[in-house]
C-alpha cells in the first residue's frame, strides 16, 4: 500500500477529507473489532515487546483468545497487554487500526459466569491446534484511527 500522508483538505465523494486521519469512537472501534477474528497480542518479555498473532472473539468489548502454555501464559496473570487489529483496503485507499490496552487474565478454569460464557465463544485457531487455554483481555482503553490515502 502507498504512503498515507497528511490531509490535502480536498473532500472526497463521501464528503470526508482525502488523506485525513480520523480518530474513531470507542463504539466504532468495538464494531470493527467484531469484524475480524485474527489480531496481534503484544506482551513484554525481558523488557522487550513481543507480538503474537492470535485468533479471537469478543464478549462485548472483552477480547478472548485461545493459546497453549508458553510466553503468553508465562508472563503471569493478570498481565498488562496491548491487542491490535487492522485492515487495509488498497483499492479503496482506506485503512484502519484499533488498539485495545488492558489486562489479560487466564480464564481456563475460572468459575465465574463471565468466564464460563467467554469459554463458550467459538474461536477457531488458524493453526488447527487445540489450544486448551483461554485468556480474556479486559480493556482499560480502546482507541482507533482510520486513514485515507490522498488522491494522486
Amino acid at each position: 500500500m502507498g504512503e498515507l500522508g497528511p490531509s490535502t483538505g480536498d473532500d472526497g465523494p463521501s464528503g470526508e477529507a482525502e488523506g485525513a486521519v480520523e480518530e474513531l469512537s470507542r463504539e466504532e472501534c468495538v464494531e470493527l473489532l467484531g469484524r475480524r477474528d485474527v489480531g496481534r497480542l503484544t506482551i513484554v518479555v525481558d523488557g522487550q515487546p513481543e507480538v503474537f498473532p492470535v485468533n479471537y472473539a469478543l464478549d462485548g468489548d472483552v477480547v478472548v483468545f485461545r493459546t497453549d502454555p508458553g510466553l503468553k501464559l508465562l508472563r503471569g496473570s493478570p498481565a498488562r497487554v496491548a491487542f491490535e487489529v487492522d485492515e487495509i483496503d488498497d483499492d479503496g485507499g482506506v485503512a484502519w487500526s484499533v488498539v485495545v490496552k488492558g489486562t489479560a487474565r487466564e480464564i481456563t478454569e475460572a468459575l465465574d459466569v463471565a468466564s464460563e460464557r467467554e469459554r463458550a465463544l467459538e474461536i477457531e485457531p488458524f493453526s488447527g491446534a487445540e489450544l486448551r487455554h483461554r485468556v480474556r483481555v479486559v480493556p482499560r482503553e480502546i482507541t482507533g484511527r482510520r486513514l485515507r490515502r490522498p488522491k494522486r
